[in-house]
């Protein structure tokens, strides 16, 4: 074991955008900061690969849409290398004849469609976005705690009380109704057109172990809407993938103060008894801090960094019970040209699309995924950002990526034996909707949720750390005792997508910790 290194405020563990966020904030608050990394690049799941010769993508996430907007600013981001190349992007459901559906913030388009159909997305839509307001104003400041009576939650109970009072007796109603059950029978409620209904229910279920027909899921679909409130009338996409914005992150932390080293594998959080002392990197280097800031999943955080011995058996058994079961693939095609999408013009082959033709289809997917096997019809989330993006891919050629709802992170045949066929099936999925496409396959890359596990550790391989469903949010989030994001373990915090508000690139759970890390005065 080597000498320590001098002393720190702050270590942060994991240079993901919501650890680089807290380190950020906390150098401005005059913490001297050190974040490590496991990987040669910041960022975490916001991360661009070239998977082949001249072909790059974003690795996991591939739409900007949440990015807290006073994040944006405090940090600068922009003059520190973020740019927008396209915003405000239509979700286009695609049909197989050609028929298909634009969802654009405020209206939708299709022939398939009613009046009355668009008049009830007009009514749905609103009545949504108030509720998902209601929401952001809760996710802006740490989770309430109900017992303490500590003036600040007390506060934040009073500003959601108020909130819902102002939504009117009608939509309070419907709030309280809406949140705990699941998005098919709303649906059914408002709309006649199945690939309308599909379209919107998608956006309850993506990156989680539920259903349309799971409670639960009108609340994910809320949390997803939180991109309008914050002034997204669509999906966003940056130049250089998204690994740029973890670039950028890093840029501004480092301008801030904040020292950064990569390729730097925590083995362990220190303790002296029950107080933190810092970490120990794999190859025996000790590096000493006061606080210790998490950036990993709470399972990693305890159960591996400082190890379920070490905590009180209740902790660990909260830890062991939080559900994080990932179940969602990512494909990536470098492709010749821009495919032909069956009714597509090729502006609209630049905008998010959506391969979910029913509620029922999805249904069908997930219940696939329960038994532990992969959807023989999965659900697709597809982005071809070279359109926006040309210095992705060399000259004239495009890249494909899709998000591949269900395919279990612990599937019975196991991933070796089955990680061929199911990349096969995907792209004859999407082959159906446009025609010719596997003749412009240059080459094709499907991460599996181990995949995604390994790579970017996260327990389960589950993209928020854990289930958003409304067990676990607030200040159930990641469990009781630890939603204000210190933990029983004296000096220990989280900051990354376990923590409140959730998973996302909306920087809030890093920025929060910082918040709450500052208000307390630890390590000052």
């Amino acid at each position: 074991m080597t000498d320590s290194q001098s002393n720190y405020d702050v270590i942060v563990v994991g240079a993901g955008h919501n650890g680089l966020i807290c380190a950020s904030y906390l150098a401005r608050a005059g913490r001297k900061v050190l974040v490590v990394e496991v990987n040669s690049a910041p960022g975490g799941a916001a991360a661009t690969r070239e998977f082949s010769k001249g072909f790059s993508v974003s690795a996991c996430a591939h739409w900007l849409y949440q990015l807290n907007p006073k994040v944006l600013k405090n940090l600068a981001l922009e003059s520190h290398g973020l740019e927008f190349v396209a915003r405000d992007l239509d979700t286009i459901a695609l049909a197989k004849d050609g028929n298909h559906i634009v969802l654009s913030s405020d209206s939708i388009e299709g022939e398939s469609l009613t009046d009355s159909d668009k008049l009830a997305y007009q009514r749905f839509n609103q009545q949504m976005l108030k509720f998902s307001k209601l929401l952001a104003s809760a996710f802006e400041r740490r989770a309430p705690k109900l017992l303490d009576r500590n003036f600040t939650d007390l506060a934040t109970l009073a500003k959601l009380g108020f909130g819902m009072k102002m939504l009117g007796r009608e939509d309070m109603r419907d709030f309280i109704r809406l949140v705990l059950i699941n998005i098919y029978d709303v649906m059914e409620e408002n709309f006649d057109n199945e690939l309308l209904k599909a379209a919107i229910s998608i956006d309850g279920v993506l990156g989680s172990h539920m259903g349309p027909r799971s409670p639960n899921t009108v609340f994910g679909y809320l949390y997803r809407r939180l991109g309008d409130v914050y002034g997204y009338k669509g999906p966003a996409v940056i130049k250089g993938g998204m690994g740029a914005l973890g670039e950028a992150i890093a840029a501004s932390a480092q301008s801030s103060g904040v020292e950064l080293r990569t390729d730097a594998a925590v083995a362990k959080i220190n303790l002296d008894v029950n107080k933190v002392t810092g970490v120990t990197l794999v190859g025996g280097e000790v590096i000493d801090a006061d606080l210790v800031v998490s950036n990993a999943d709470p399972k990693t955080t305890f159960e591996k960094l400082i190890g379920f011995r070490n905590i009180e058996t209740g902790v660990a058994r909260r830890v062991s019970n939080i559900r994080s079961r990932g179940n969602a693939a990512k494909l990536h095609l470098a492709l010749k040209r821009l495919p032909d999408f069956t009714g597509l013009s090729d502006a609209q082959k630049g905008q998010r699309l959506i391969i979910a033709p029913t509620m029922n289809y999805i249904e069908l997917a997930f219940n696939a995924a329960k038994y532990g096997e992969y959807s023989e019809q999965p659900a697709l989330d597809i982005s071809i950002a070279s359109l926006h993006d040309d210095s992705l891919v060399p000259a004239g050629s495009q890249v494909l990526s899709a998000i591949v709802q269900y395919a279990p992170h612990d599937l019975k045949q196991g991933w070796e034996v089955a990680k061929e066929p199911f990349k096969n099936l995907v792209i004859d999925c999407i082959a159906q909707y446009a025609p010719g496409i596997k003749e412009l396959i240059v080459s094709s890359e499907l991460l599996t949720p181990q995949d995604l596990a390994s790579e970017f550790h996260m327990t389960g391989g589950h993209w928020h750390h854990g289930e958003l469903s409304v067990d676990q949010v607030m200040m159930m989030r990641p469990f009781p005792g630890a939603s204000q994001y210190g933990t029983s373990v004296e000096g220990l915090y989280l900051c990354g997508a376990g923590a409140h508000p959730g998973g996302g690139v909306m920087g809030l759970a890093g920025r929060n910790a910082a918040t709450e890390i500052i208000k307390r005065g630890d390590a000052a």
